[in-house]
């Protein structure tokens, strides 16, 4: 094993720009060293206490490796100066450049830096990378994606997604939270000013419904050469943005390596669903490689590493999956079937029109846009949904296939409304009847050809249209059967198409293609391991609760989310060496009746956080409702410090709808 270094923190440093700007960071140094590489987190989620629980174990172990980690809260945020006016704004990548240059620049480091982030951090790791930084050596992004519009929180295949308001509501209590006084002795001016600069983040976002210049910024697969420097992506099954490391790998031009496992929205080597991986060693030979210039072996493995998952009931609970890690380097073999009433073909499918028009309630039973590794959230036994659904099975395989990759579907169809949805659904069917959820996708119709210009269809007039479901890798054995199902409604993953419209499929000319695991070999991770945790008491439990009810007398549904102690459940927390209390509680509640325009989303949250002699609190509402011209959307927040009510927002927007 390398040596292992004894690790040093320094809990502030600042970081100055030209501008005059101090950014706030946490840096982990290795001791009696001398210059070595550093690795660069920057994200907006307060290095101080928000992330504190996983930055220790995770940037110590990368320092006890020989490296410099610092943990920079991005401009507007955290401790640092400045406002944050929106998500990766050119300012952000330009803070980041400067960051790079003056960390290369410093006496302890070596003038080799690397970049890495999960979610925001792994965003603006490739668009800071499209940067060129010249100290930038190499990056790993996790759960991130190239294209903001087309696969990021917003919006799926032209359609909104719910999670725009819950991610937006999110967003107004943590930028709610103040400077910390032990840091910056004018942390209340700063909140103040926060406070009173805060956009009304949902509304930013939903303003803009088509792949228009706000969306194409940031977005690196508009120029795939701009990035020059190795490229690790990694993604989980369970997250929302695995599709990007196909992509990133079949697009860049530069050296580059994919790990996809099981994992929700959450670091490897804190995998869930498990089995979790020894990420953090697997960073260190990539850093270590491309940093220290050390032949680690880590440009030999497979282009892409993958668990491909064994049948599992379907359980909306399950914290382990089972299933191997497979190593592939081409192109996967497909398999190819057609539609026909009720049955998938091995040839091509027998000619005949099915209609579909599903309740908007359908898709209940999908779970969470974006997993974040807590039970509740994974997709439920689909044959509610499956039974709202047009369905076209397979016969009982005779022997088992290993999917491997971005499923797609082809159609021929036609809508009698000018606005409709397209929801598809892959699953694996058992012996029993249970229905196990392996992919899916969602397309709003109008943007069949792309979402820069949507157009709306024509009634009554097929068009031909094609799908890419999201990335699995999934075993179906021997003796289950393929399901397609196809319905008109996607509820609550997206907000329901303006108009109640009925789909026909023209059979004879649709077909599913499935990429397979063939020529795959097994690959090896090691068990996971970590530095040091930060020191936390757990002050009382938490408390997750989700819930689905269904009104017979009124025919409206409703989706229920609850998290008491924490966004996730897991409890008020105390980091005892910083004496900071954190306790977070939300409400989310979504509903739909039999018209599509009857759907509501409402959002309800408290923040609290605060150590003896000084407590703050944040409390927030949201809603959001539409007609058939446009969305309502409103929100409150209010801020306290103790008892006292320090400031009070609220926004109202009527923004267009622009064919949703």
């Amino acid at each position: 094993m390398d040596e292992r270094y004894e690790v040093e923190i320094t809990e502030n440093l600042w970081i100055p720009l030209a501008d005059g700007t101090r950014l706030a960071a946490r840096m982990w140094r290795p001791r009696a060293a001398g210059p070595v590489p550093a690795v660069l987190e920057y994200i907006p989620y307060r290095k101080r206490d928000g992330t504190r629980g996983r930055d220790d174990p995770m940037h110590g172990f990368f320092a006890a490796a020989g490296y410099a980690a610092l943990r920079v809260d991005m401009r507007g945020s955290g401790d640092s100066d400045g406002l944050l006016d929106d998500e990766y704004l050119a300012q952000e990548q330009d803070d980041a450049l400067e960051v790079i240059a003056w960390i290369a620049d410093q006496p302890w480091c070596s003038g080799a830096v690397g970049m890495m982030g999960k979610s925001w951090g792994g965003f603006n790791a490739l668009q800071v990378a499209a940067r060129r930084p010249p100290a930038l050596a190499a990056i790993v992004t996790v759960c991130s994606t190239d294209d903001r519009f087309g696969d990021d929180i917003h919006y799926k295949g032209g359609c909104l997604l719910n999670d725009n308001l819950w991610w937006g509501s999110i967003m107004l209590a943590y930028q709610g939270r103040p400077p910390d006084p032990e840091i910056r002795a004018d942390w209340r001016e700063r909140w103040i000013e926060r406070l009173d600069a805060m956009p009304f983040w949902p509304a930013l976002w939903l303003a803009h419904q088509t792949r228009d210049g706000y969306w194409r910024h940031g977005s690196v697969c508009e120029d795939w050469g701009a990035i020059r420097c190795p490229v690790l992506a990694v993604g989980g099954w369970t997250d929302a943005y695995t599709d990007a490391v196909p992509r990133l790998l079949a697009n860049l031009d530069v050296p580059r390596l994919g790990i996809v496992g099981p994992w929700a929205h959450v670091y490897p080597q804190d995998g869930s669903p498990g089995p979790a991986i020894d990420f953090l060693g697997e960073c260190t030979r990539w850093w270590d490689h491309w940093l220290k210039g050390r032949d680690t072996g880590a440009m030999a493995e497979p282009r892409l590493r993958a668990f491909v998952e064994d049948w599992q009931e379907p359980s909306a609970t399950r914290r382990l999956s089972e299933g191997r890690f497979v190593g592939v380097e081409t192109e996967a073999e497909q398999l190819r079937f057609g539609l026909a009433p009720g049955r998938l073909t091995a040839g091509a499918g027998e000619p005949a029109r099915l209609a579909v028009k599903s309740p908007p309630w359908t898709g209940t039973g999908g779970g969470e846009w974006m997993g974040t590794g807590v039970a509740g959230e994974r997709p439920t036994d689909q044959r509610l949904d499956d039974g709202l659904s047009l369905c076209f099975d397979t016969e009982p395989l005779p022997e088992p296939v290993e999917i491997l990759g971005n499923p797609s579907v082809e159609f021929v169809l036609a809508s009698d409304r000018p606005q409709a949805q397209l929801a598809v659904r892959l699953c694996d069917v058992a012996p029993d009847g249970s229905s196990l959820r392996v992919s899916y996708a969602v397309l709003n119709l109008a943007h069949r050809d792309g979402s820069a210009d949507p157009r709306p269809m024509v009634p009554g007039a097929p068009v031909r249209v094609s799908i890419a479901l999201k990335m699995c890798g999934h075993r179906v054995p021997a003796g289950h059967r393929l399901r397609l199902a196809v319905s008109t409604a996607c509820w609550p993953l997206v907000w329901p198409a303006r108009d109640d419209a009925t789909l026909t499929i023209e059979t004879g000319d649709s077909r599913l293609t499935l990429p397979t695991a063939a020529g795959a070999r097994d690959a090896r991770f090691e068990p996971p391991r970590h530095g040091p945790a930060a020191p936390a008491t757990v002050l009382a439990g938490g408390r997750a609760a989700r819930r689905v009810t269904f009104d017979v007398q009124d025919g409206t549904a409703a989706y229920v989310i609850e998290a008491e102690g924490g966004l996730f459940g897991e409890g008020t927390l105390r980091f005892d060496d910083i004496g900071t209390e954190l306790s977070h509680d939300l409400t989310r509640t979504l509903t739909v009746g039999r018209d599509p325009l009857s759907a509501e989303t409402r959002i309800v949250q408290r923040y609290a956080m605060g150590r003896e002699g000084w407590r703050v609190r944040i409390e927030t509402e949201a809603a959001m409702r539409g007609d058939a011209e446009c969305f309502t959307i409103e929100g409150e927040l209010r801020a306290y410090e103790g008892d006292a009510l320090v400031r009070t927002r609220t926004w109202r927007e009527r923004i267009p709808r622009r064919d949703l």
